[in-house]
């Protein structure tokens, strides 16, 4: 193997291992971001219970809470699933840069 194939692939792990690390940061500030929407989201619907009058009211509150619930999870789900699709195409990018 010569010096360049070396520094290339030296080169390419290095890169590959920054990916890795700008990936788990930003899975942890997401995560943080996450807990604290959960608990902004829990707080809200806790003051909003308080409204709740009738029987009929409990279920729309309910309902909604759910639907509300529901979308704020695929947000958090769609945004982690972002950050490892970023990771892994620049992660493939780097790879094939080492078989040129």
């Amino acid at each position: 193997m010569s010096n360049v194939d070396f520094q290339k692939s030296y080169d390419t792990i290095k890169s590959l291992m920054e990916l890795q690390a700008a990936a788990i940061t930003k899975s942890i500030e997401q995560q943080k971001k996450s807990g604290e929407e959960l608990s902004a989201f829990f707080k809200l619907e806790a003051e909003k219970a308080k409204e709740v009058k009738s029987p009929e009211d409990l279920i729309k509150f309910n309902m909604d809470a759910n639907k509300a619930l529901f979308e704020l999870l695929k947000s958090q789900g769609e945004a982690f699933t972002s950050i490892a699709n970023d990771t892994r195409e620049a992660a493939m990018t780097e790879l094939q840069e080492i078989t040129k």
